[in-house]
């Protein structure tokens, strides 16, 4: 690969020519002619899949809606040094009354006054060091990162943290039996190829500051995110930076979750949480989709929950277009119908797979997909909490609680400044996103700056 010079010297530039010994190897050649590619809409019979509903009126009880969104940049601080960097997040959320919304969805654009009259914006900030950066005295980047979050979960924010929300969340302390142990797979202060076995976090053994004592060091409750396991020392933690923006976007609806529950949970009937993105976590945090399908089984049950997540891009959304706006000839999903998205669907026409072998989702996701083609002819892939990994595989709208409810506010929430989007997200974003220009920019000075001054 060609690379950049540090000084006076020429770049080295790749050579112009050496993709013909690519394109001329046979054993390349006989690879790529035997790959498939997703199906095009004229080869789906959808039809003979799918159960299409149609979203018919319904009683709408939503009078409070609650998005959550989150982006990072990356900087170096040291510009002779480029591999040592660090990662910068910034998380809002936004609460909105159905008047705002209503105001706001007439608009053709979105002006700086319109955002001033949105209330209770919160944002939520936190660097990370993520390669050849030690932080907090510690003598490792996996360490730093762990005492990072640490810090992060145990900040104060309205007279409660994040912590005590993990603590809740964790040992199930909202329900009538709670549980007095979690197990990590491992001891986080030891190499994973140690094989040292599982770690039990006892709740009863649990220090004031949220943090479990080991004979190799402290264990943070935060370990159970199990971000340390993909942290190399050499070749840094870039890795985990998605896996830690979906985990942290929601954690703090459920951090929201604890607050309503605790001080008014009759208003769990009234409030619509919506996440950027499917309702599932990834990577090392794919275990914390249990626990959060346990408290949307316990809050369905006992309560209720509106909670969807909105997805903007990716193989889902792509097939979603295809059938609704079929350039063929008549759409596929015609508007104002939604359907289930089952296992055999989704390895079928959307990403490549064995159905019998394989479950979309079972490690991870606490919720099931659903194409909607509103009457406005916009298109939205949503997920919406399930009963359990199961339901997927032939889908009912029973298991879908809330299901209709959650499609007519969707809806009604449509934002016409981007393609399919809803307002509550494309404000939440244009609130709390980091621009590359002139943010990245600004956060190298402001780095560098720091890091002089100290």
């Amino acid at each position: 690969m060609g690379t950049t010079s540090r000084g006076n010297k020429p770049n080295e530039w790749a050579a112009k020519i050496n993709h013909t010994h690519i394109i001329n190897d046979p054993f390349i050649k006989n690879f790529i002619s035997n790959c498939f590619l997703p199906k095009d809409v004229d080869e789906i019979d959808i039809k003979s899949e799918q159960i299409f509903e149609k979203l018919l009126p319904t009683n709408n009880p939503i009078q409070h809606f609650l998005a959550v969104d989150g982006g990072y940049t990356i900087v170096e601080p040291k510009k002779q040094f480029p591999s040592a960097q660090f990662a910068f997040f910034q998380f809002g959320a936004i609460l909105f009354g159905v008047d705002d919304v209503e105001r706001l969805s007439e608009k053709p654009f979105i002006f700086p006054e319109d955002m001033k009259k949105l209330h209770n914006l919160q944002r939520f900030k936190l660097a990370l060091p993520i390669k050849n950066i030690l932080s907090h005295n510690q003598e490792s980047l996996k360490n730093s990162i762990r005492k990072t979050l640490y810090d992060f979960f145990m900040i104060s924010r309205d007279h409660s943290t994040f912590m005590e929300t993990l603590k809740w969340f964790i040992f199930q302390e909202y329900s009538d039996s709670p549980k007095d142990t979690y197990s990590l797979s491992n001891d986080p202060n030891l190499d994973i190829s140690t094989g040292t076995g599982s770690f039990e976090l006892k709740k009863e053994k649990m220090n004031a500051d949220y943090t479990f004592d080991s004979p190799n060091g402290k264990v943070y409750l935060t370990d159970v995110f199990r971000l340390h396991e993909a942290v190399d020392e050499e070749h840094g933690a870039g890795g985990i930076l998605g896996y830690l923006t979906r985990l942290i976007e929601q954690l703090i609806i459920v951090h929201f979750i604890k607050y309503i529950y605790a001080y008014q949970a009759t208003l769990l009937n009234s409030f619509l949480f919506i996440t950027d993105g499917p309702l599932s976590f990834s990577g090392q945090t794919a275990n914390m989709h249990k626990p959060m399908r346990n408290l949307c089984n316990f809050l369905k049950e006992k309560h209720n929950l509106f909670l969807v997540g909105l997805e903007k891009s990716g193989p889902f959304v792509e097939h979603a277009q295809q059938i609704s706006l079929n350039p063929k000839g008549d759409p596929i999903l015609k508007n104002g119908e939604y359907f289930l998205l089952s296992n055999n669907y989704t390895y079928k026409y959307i990403t490549p797979g064995d159905p019998t072998k394989m479950h979309y989702g079972s490690t991870s996701y606490y919720g099931g997909k659903i194409i909607f083609h509103s009457d406005d002819n916009q298109i939205f892939v949503l997920t919406v909490p399930t009963t359990d990994k199961d339901s997927n595989l032939v889908p009912h709208k029973k298991n879908y609680k809330n299901l209709e409810v959650i499609l007519l506010n969707i809806q009604k929430l449509k934002c016409h400044m981007y393609d399919d989007s809803i307002i509550p997200i494309a404000l939440a974003n244009k609130l709390v996103s980091l621009a590359n220009h002139p943010s990245k920019v600004l956060l190298d000075k402001f780095v560098a700056a720091s890091l002089k001054s100290d």
